[in-house]
């Protein structure tokens, strides 16, 4: 059975979170990860700092081959970098592992993801792989997914937890009857991981319904 894993780790083990220790305010939401034969392609989305900002927080850093700006929605920029393989942290792992990463956000201090695996056997090997190469984690929650009704389409249980208490709080509502950040610390967590989270409830379930998911 599909198994998702929760995992914190150090922002300096990631690198993506050591590029913007210098920027304090910024959060880092990774979108996608594309593993190559020598580089590592994650696409990341940065809040709280300018694009200029973004681009020369990579120089100095010896593993990035390149840095660009893919697309921007107000204050919020989707970057894709190149990163050498060599650099092992989490993000190797990723890579290596053959897990889907659902979440991945973090700021200065504090990476948070969550990754699912076709099975406990996949989760635990991505675990056992952090070990043997010195990579700190800590597993916070490890479930099943969830089938929810209907076919070809599953919510892990803390998208369903955000999904329905947003819907049971008035956040759908017009007027909304309850902020982002309300629910955010009703949960215990970040708005921006809340955010993640509803976003990738809505596709699961926009897929399951209105169109069919690759």
């Amino acid at each position: 059975m599909a198994t998702v894993m929760e995992f914190t780790s150090p922002a300096e083990e990631f690198p993506l979170g050591s590029v913007f220790e210098n920027l304090p305010g910024v959060t880092v939401e990774l979108e996608r990860l594309i593993p190559h034969e020598t580089l590592i392609i994650p696409y990341f989305w940065v809040r709280g700092v300018e694009t200029e900002d973004i681009e020369a927080a990579f120089d100095p850093h010896e593993g990035v081959t390149d840095i660009r700006l893919v697309d921007s929605i107000e204050d919020e920029y989707l970057m894709r970098a190149e990163w050498k393989q060599e650099y092992f942290g989490v993000l190797s792992a990723l890579a290596k592992a053959n897990v889907v990463v659902l979440t991945g956000i973090g700021t200065k201090d504090q990476w948070r993801f969550e990754v699912r695996g076709e099975s406990q056997e996949t989760v635990a090997e991505f675990r056992e792989y952090c070990q043997d190469n010195d990579i700190p984690i800590e597993i916070t929650a490890v479930h099943a997914m969830l089938p929810i009704q209907g076919e070809g389409y599953e919510l892990t249980e803390t998208q369903r937890e955000a999904l329905i208490l947003a819907y049971e709080r008035g956040y759908f509502d017009t007027p909304r009857e309850a902020s982002l950040e309300e629910i955010a610390d009703e949960l215990g967590i970040t708005q921006q991981s809340l955010s993640s989270r509803l976003r990738r409830g809505h596709r699961r379930l926009i897929g399951a319904t209105l169109v069919s998911l690759p």
